[in-house]
This record gives structure tokens, sequence and C-alpha cells, in this order.
């Protein structure tokens, strides 16, 4: 059976985005236009995270706030707009705070934002440390506040604001268990579950759905079961995505080399079925390349070969 996507759906969805790219744009010119504190790093801290913003995704997130409305009503909706922003603005808190975290180079085809400061500040490591944690903070705080100035009702203000804020809980708590997963035995399939639904999930998808519903003046609390299950599957199916791309990807296509979470460390879906496929000097190979401290390009691709083999 071949599934069809319904038609008009892929140019609605891209016109999402192609909307929201401009209305980005804009937000971020509006919050430069505002008087900033004196001195220099306030700006460059904001000019960065507008980089970042608006460097490019698929803009799931904000094609969901939509969709979710559109469930309810076809007509205009106040608060999408404020609801995509401060969705997006939380994704890119935790762009720049994984690259702290992983530190990684490249983010998008281009340097993180803790790689750039890295770059103003190469005899200052630990300024450019702080600086690049307090610009993830700044995406983190502009997107509680785009919201709280939402022209809605206080109470359907409140209600988004609760969303955003149980959402950017699970996502930092995602990312502790994401370092827990890491740090201890190889998961099985149920802590990397749950790990991509505290991660990812919650805040790429379920948080954008509740709050399109929301703005739309729909309770989402009457359909909780239904939409977790939906965040959960599909946050699971999209991180097995990420995590085959990280070892299969082209680097051009996905802005990074392939091999990342080797070079981290990181026990991904991928390399979970990688260790779970192998023995001997195969997988000792792979367990080499997770523990050191860096994974070369050939060892990277003498493991694409390995798992290959394996299917």
């Amino acid at each position: 059976m071949t599934l069809q996507t319904p038609a008009g759906v892929p140019e609605r969805l891209a016109g999402h985005r192609d909307r929201f790219d401009v209305v980005f744009a804009d937000y971020f010119a509006g919050v430069s236009a505002r008087a900033l504190p004196r001195g220099s790093y306030v700006p460059q801290a904001l000019e960065l995270v507008r980089d970042m913003s608006l460097r490019g995704g698929k803009r799931l997130r904000v094609a969901l706030v939509h969709e979710a409305a559109r469930l309810v009503t076809a007509g205009a909706v106040a608060g999408l707009d404020e609801a995509a922003i401060s969705i997006e603005l939380l994704q890119t808190h935790g762009l720049i705070h994984d690259d702290i975290v992983d530190d990684s180079p490249v983010r998008r085809g281009a340097p993180s934002v803790y790689y750039a400061y890295r770059e103003r500040f190469p005899d200052r490591p630990q300024t450019a440390l702080g600086l690049a944690v307090l610009a993830g903070d700044l995406a983190a705080f502009l997107s509680v506040r785009v919201l709280l100035d939402a022209p809605l009702p206080a109470g359907t203000r409140q209600a988004m604001a609760a969303v955003h804020a149980a959402a950017a809980a699970d996502t930092v708590m995602g990312q502790f268990l994401d370092l827990e997963r890491d740090a201890g035995p190889v998961p099985d399939r149920e802590v990397l579950d749950t790990v991509a639904e505290y991660k990812t999930a919650r805040y790429s998808l379920l948080a954008p759905l509740q709050l399109g519903l929301l703005a739309a003046g729909e309770d989402p609390a009457a359909h909780q079961e239904e939409l977790a299950r939906y965040a959960r599957s599909a946050g699971v199916s999209g991180q097995m995505r990420d995590d085959y791309l990280d070892l299969f990807g082209d680097a051009g296509l996905i802005g990074k080399p392939a091999g990342s979470d080797l070079r981290s460390g990181r026990r991904s879906y991928t390399v979970c079925a990688v260790l779970a496929a192998t023995s001997g000097a195969e997988r000792e190979l792979v367990e080499s390349a997770l523990a050191g401290p860096g994974c070369p390009p050939e060892t990277v691709a003498r493991i694409q070969d390995i798992a290959r083999h394996h299917g």
C-alpha cells in the first residue's frame, strides 16, 4: 500500500514556512529597535540568536501550530504568529545549549553560537562559554515574553505560557536524560524512546499542537491522550531519522559532518542498533570510537561499512 499525501497539503505547509520566515525576521527587527543596554555584548548576542533562528530548518513546529488551529476553525486566529515565534525561539535556545553540551562547532552549515564566541574570544574560553550560555538563556526568556505580549485575552495568554513552560522544563529534563543515557550501559529501547519524548517530542510536537488549539479557543486537555500518543510516536520516528542521517547523511545537506554522534560518544538509536548487530572486533571498534575523545573520518567510514554489512 502506498500512502498518498492529501492534495494541497505540501503547498500549505510550505506556505506556513515561507510566511513565518518573514514574520520571524520582522520580530527580530522589532526587538533590535527597542532600547537596548549600552555596550556591544547584548546586540552581539541578539544578532547571534537571530542568525541561528533564521538559519533555516523545516519549521515543523510552525506548521503544527497553524494546522492545530485549522482543526478548530478555518478563519483567522489571533496569536498564532506569537505562538510560532515562541516555540521557535525555544528551539533556538535548545540548539545553542545542545551545541555547548556537545562541543559542536557547526550547526546548519555555519558556526554554532558557542564556536562563534570562541572565534571572537580565542584567548578567553571562559568568557566565550559564558556568553554562549547567556545567548541561549536570552532566546529562552524572549520566547516567554512574546507569548505574554500576544494580542489575546489574559486567560489564553496564561494558558499558553503554562504549556510553554511545561515544554521547556521537559526539554531540559530530556537533556539530563540524554547525558545519563550516554554515561551508563547501552540503553534499551524504552530508554531511547523516553529521551526522544522528553528532549524533542514534547516541545516540537505536543506543545505546538496545544498552543494552536488554545489560540483557536479549544481546550487541548480534552484531547490530551491522543495528542500525547501522536507526539511520542512522531517524535521517536523523527529522532530515528535524525540519528540515521547523523551516520549516513550527506554533510552538505544536513549541515554537519557524518558521525557526530560517534565523536560525541552518543548512544543514539543508530549507534545502539550497530552495537546490537556486531560482536568481536567490529563491536570493539564502535565502542572505542564512542569512548575516545574524537572519531576520525576513516573510522566513521569503517563503521558505516560495518553497519551496511549488517543491514
